[in-house]
């Protein structure tokens, strides 16, 4: 016949977990599970603690757990020890005795002569119980470990999810900052004394301004239908469009029609 130690050690090689994660999973420290596979019970602990660790063990290991228990009993241990009488109250009863031998100088005292009548035993309250009792086996720790498992998961979806949501507001807003016209106007603002143009889109269209050296007046962007533009003109400059017939332009408050193209082109205003 297998003894206990046998068959927790059998039961926790069948499930293929070592000592380490069992200790994990049923918070009970290895030392003590290493003990009780050895069939070695003396782990400094009381007896209340013992039975309730070789129960969540078993209940773990899905052992009978009653029947692990009536074995350990049958080794005769979990026996309750006598409890003995405290000195202190012997004690105390010395002195009062001597206290009244003194008192009454040898003379019998009247509690000798009439004992006095019995009183009633009080009912014992739970304020009596011995404080740092152990209590019972509580939750069972599989049942702990198997909620703290789905808490961990939720929480790491969770995490995930706000992960996704701030990398896609990130990436919409660069996207809205980086778009044509979303930000401030590369163009510098023009003074009533300088000599301008101005764009006027019929449709939508694509228009760049340049001077001949190549600096540029008016990055490349798109004006939409009715959407006017002022651009500075410092001498002969150099208009790119990607449809003439959808653009004109204004000088000393006359418009003029670009060019029409089928394509991208360029016309130059001097």
């Amino acid at each position: 016949m297998q003894t206990i130690g046998e068959r927790l050690e059998e039961a926790r090689k069948k499930k293929g977990i070592s000592i380490r994660e069992a200790a994990e999973a049923t918070k009970i420290r290895g030392d003590y599970l290493s003990k009780f596979e050895n069939n070695q019970f003396d782990i400094n602990l009381t007896e209340l603690y013992v039975r309730g660790f070789l129960r969540s063990y078993a209940q773990f290991l899905r052992l009978p757990s009653d029947r692990i228990l009536n074995d350990y009993a049958a080794l005769g241990r979990g026996e309750a020890r006598p409890r003995q009488p405290s000195r202190e109250i012997y004690g105390r009863m010395d002195v009062s005795i001597v206290s009244a031998d003194e008192r009454n100088d040898g003379k019998p005292s009247p509690a000798d002569e009439a004992p006095p009548a019995p009183q009633p035993a009080r009912r014992s309250t739970g304020a009596g119980r011995r404080v740092g009792a152990a209590p019972g086996p509580g939750i069972d720790p599989a049942l702990i470990f198997k909620y703290g498992k789905w808490a961990a998961i939720v929480l790491a979806a969770v995490l995930v999810v706000w992960a996704l949501v701030a990398i896609v507001t990130s990436a919409t807003k660069d996207r809205i900052t980086k778009s044509p016209g979303a930000g401030p106007s590369a163009v510098s603002p023009v003074s009533a004394s300088e000599p301008s143009i101005t764009l006027v889109a019929i449709e939508a269209v694509r228009v760049s301004v340049s001077t001949p050296d190549g600096r540029l007046l008016l990055p490349e962007t798109t004006l939409v239908r009715g959407e006017t533009r002022v651009v500075p003109k410092p001498g002969p400059i150099y208009i790119k469009y990607s449809l003439g017939k959808n653009l004109e332009v204004e000088i000393d408050g006359k418009r003029h029609a670009m060019p029409a193209g089928t394509g991208p082109d360029r016309a130059m205003i001097r």
